[in-house]
């Protein structure tokens, strides 16, 4: 019996070795990137769309909709960013958006991490979609240092002081009318004076009651 057992430990360890092999594969995955869509969308050479996570960049003009300031700036720079290039797509707790989409951070073949880099520019803002947080931190620092240094989206900002509420569960702020946030309960709620506060803190304009953050 332990001569046998002797002969099946090689097996099992080779199977073990497989099946984390393709784990780390599912995890991850290089690939073509065929067109960018706008600053935080791409569409591989399979066909294959995918949303960059933890960021949202300005929209560019779409179905009736008019672009938003610096959208296709944001598109112009992820444009010479990953245009025609081949990438490694990583993966976080989801693989799919309710549209379909993969989620996806992006890394260039040097290291650079686009998701990362966008928002170093000022081109996007960080967008936080539980559970998928495996580089929150990088991201909302990298947010940061694009607002301290005015670049992008921050560089002539101007506003009133207000009052926004914030939902820790879902890192979204809304206006203080907004139906949305008056639904948040006291133990979730807090309460920014001004969207930089809110920005600098990690939470992501309410699309309903703050359209264009």
């Amino acid at each position: 019996m332990k001569k046998y057992q002797r002969h099946l430990y090689p097996i099992l360890l080779s199977i073990l070795l497989i099946g984390l092999i393709g784990a780390t594969a599912i995890k991850q995955q290089w690939v073509y990137v065929k067109w960018v869509v706008d600053g935080d969308t791409i569409i591989l050479g399979d066909g294959r769309h995918v949303r960059f996570i933890g960021i949202n960049a300005p929209e560019i003009a779409h179905e009736g909709n008019k672009a938003e300031p610096f959208g296709y700036t944001a598109k112009k720079y992820s444009q010479h960013l990953l245009g025609s290039k081949k990438v490694r797509l990583e993966f976080d707790k989801e693989i799919h958006d309710r549209y379909g989409r993969l989620l996806g951070y992006i890394f260039l073949s040097n290291g650079t991490f686009a998701n990362k880099i966008v928002l170093e520019k000022g081109y996007a803002y960080v967008l936080t979609r539980k559970p998928n947080v495996k580089y929150e931190r990088t991201l909302l620092q990298s947010q940061r240092d694009a607002m301290s240094k005015r670049r992008g989206l921050w560089k002539n900002w101007k506003e009133k002081e207000g009052e926004y509420i914030g939902s820790e569960k879902s890192r979204r702020f809304h206006s203080k009318k907004c139906s949305y946030g008056k639904r948040i309960g006291k133990r979730n709620r807090i309460i920014f004076k001004t969207k930089w506060d809110a920005f600098w803190s990690g939470f992501a304009p309410c699309r309903k009651c703050l359209a264009g953050g």
